[in-house]
């Protein structure tokens, strides 16, 4: 079996046992580090698949590392990890991470993230930054499922500090309509991207989701739970089945129910999700 070798950069000695336990597997070798410097070796002297850039012993930034990672062999992803700081998750995006964590980073969705950045062939370009302003995000994402899963966590970053439960509300839906238009509007399609706006005024979050696909119309969705009669509440399950799609279908009605406003295009490749936050 070949062993991938995964650099974990942290300072703080009971963190990094613990996200060493945590990324631990049969098939990946961790390469400690804990100070810039003998991360910045490691990078130049050995085969590295993913590095995980924390804060080194001397407090040295992990988005400097980020940068000069990237200045060493930008073809290895790097997943940023640090405090919950929605500044650092735009520029970190911008900059070109895979993704941003805050501590204490939820496990299931770490591990995740590292098997996809392991295992990624190409993934340096999925994520277009037009714009990265605290207020304006605009973004173009490659038609694949693992881009949509960055996107997300870099949203659930940005906006991490929206009162409540609006982020994980916003998050939510955002992941689904992109998911859509990734699926049904771009056809999984990797040449194709879905065009992505998130937007914060004092009042609301809100999401714009553009896809290059023929569009639909929302009366016409049979295998969506939405177009489901009174009398059939589960008729979608059946037609999905029979048309060979995956699971689902609720997006629409999820969406609605996470957020106060969501409204089409009259083409219907393009969807608006407002949040109000008041």
């Amino acid at each position: 079996m070949n062993s991938r070798r995964l650099l974990l950069v942290e300072g703080d000695p009971s963190l990094h046992e613990r996200l060493a336990g945590l990324l631990e597997r049969p098939d990946r070798r961790i390469v400690s580090a804990y100070e810039e410097r003998e991360a910045l070796d490691r990078l130049r002297g050995e085969v590295i698949n993913l590095l995980v850039a924390g804060q080194d012993r001397n407090g040295f930034d992990a988005l400097k590392l980020l940068r000069r990672a990237r200045s060493i062999n930008p073809r290895t992803p790097v997943i940023v990890t640090g405090g919950r700081d929605p500044s650092r998750a735009a520029t970190a995006l911008r900059q070109g991470a895979y993704t941003y964590f805050h501590h204490p980073v939820p496990e299931s969705a770490l591990n995740d993230m590292v098997q996809w950045a392991i295992e990624a062939h190409s993934w340096r370009n999925d994520i277009r930054v037009v714009s990265a302003g605290p207020e304006w995000i605009d973004l173009q994402v490659r038609a694949k499922l693992e881009a949509v899963e960055r996107t997300t966590q870099f949203v659930r970053e940005i906006e991490g500090d929206l009162p409540g439960g609006a982020c994980e509300n916003v998050a939510a839906a955002f992941r689904e309509l992109l998911l859509n238009a990734v699926e049904h509007g771009a056809k999984l399609d990797s040449r194709k991207r879905v065009g992505v706006a998130l937007i914060r005024t004092a009042r609301a979050i809100l999401v714009r989701i553009h896809d290059p696909g023929k569009g639909f119309s929302i009366e016409r969705l049979p295998h969506a739970a939405i177009s489901n009669p009174c009398d059939s509440p589960i008729r979608h399950v059946e037609i999905r089945a029979e048309q060979g799609q995956r699971p689902g279908g609720f997006g629409i009605l999820m969406c609605r129910s996470l957020g106060d406003e969501l409204l089409y295009s009259e083409r219907g490749n393009e969807a608006l999700f407002v949040k109000y936050l008041e």
